[in-house]
């Protein structure tokens, strides 16, 4: 089989970093700052890839009764800490390096689109694969709706002068999903993340996987 892609665009949080020692750590600073939590890394897998407002609220409606009174300040407190702690534990995934590697080999350039505030997203992935790895970083910003709105992946198609027939997205939520879908993309699942096989398999990705070796393989890279 020959390579069809001369592209891919992957998430961020669960797809090519492990972060949620890190989402988890912020969000339970967070919470005890109100008396709440914790919460376990398998609950934060649950609540995580939307941005994290949407992270703050789900954390909140996790806890008890009447926690989401203190939303707004939640969500305000945040982003002061992640800034302090993004970086707590982060782990590529087993196998990740050497995907990329392959598909560099290949011939593939490589773009990052997170729900991920815009700085954390390019400090988080230059940790861990070194500034300059990937051709485009780009993450939650001033203007730009978040995943599942294709708009990002317009822009990074755009920075890369590539073609969306031969562009693959990669992804482990239903937000990853449903954001290749809309933006006309072929769809990656990566099951080693934070969601389940069966969720991304709802959405009939072109590819599934559950070690991104295997979606080497599947490219014959």
């Amino acid at each position: 089989m020959k390579n069809p892609y001369t592209c891919c665009i992957f998430d961020l949080d669960g797809t090519i970093i492990n972060t949620i020692h890190a989402l988890t750590h912020t969000t339970n600073l967070v919470l005890a700052h109100f008396g709440l939590g914790p919460l376990t890394e398998e609950q934060m897998k649950l609540m995580v890839g939307d941005g994290y407002r949407k992270q703050i609220e789900r954390s909140l409606s996790a806890c008890k009764e009447g926690a989401m009174a203190y939303y707004e300040e939640a969500a305000a407190l945040y982003p002061r800490l992640f800034q302090e702690n993004c970086l707590y534990h982060l782990e590529a995934y087993p196998g990740m390096a050497e995907l990329l590697e392959r598909m560099k080999a290949a011939g593939m350039r490589l773009a990052v689109l997170t729900n991920k505030p815009h700085e954390r997203g390019i400090e988080t992935v230059e940790a861990v694969y070194g500034a300059g790895y990937f051709s485009f970083i780009l993450g939650e910003q001033e203007g730009m709706p978040k995943k599942p709105d294709p708009t990002g992946v317009f822009r990074v198609l755009k920075a890369l002068d590539q073609d969306p027939a031969r562009c693959l997205y990669m992804g482990d939520t239903n937000t990853d999903m449903q954001t290749a879908l809309n933006a006309g993309l072929d769809a990656a699942g990566a099951a080693w993340g934070f969601r389940s096989r069966e969720e991304l398999a709802a959405y009939h990705p072109k590819y599934l996987a559950d070690h991104p070796l295997e979606i080497a393989k599947m490219l014959g890279i």
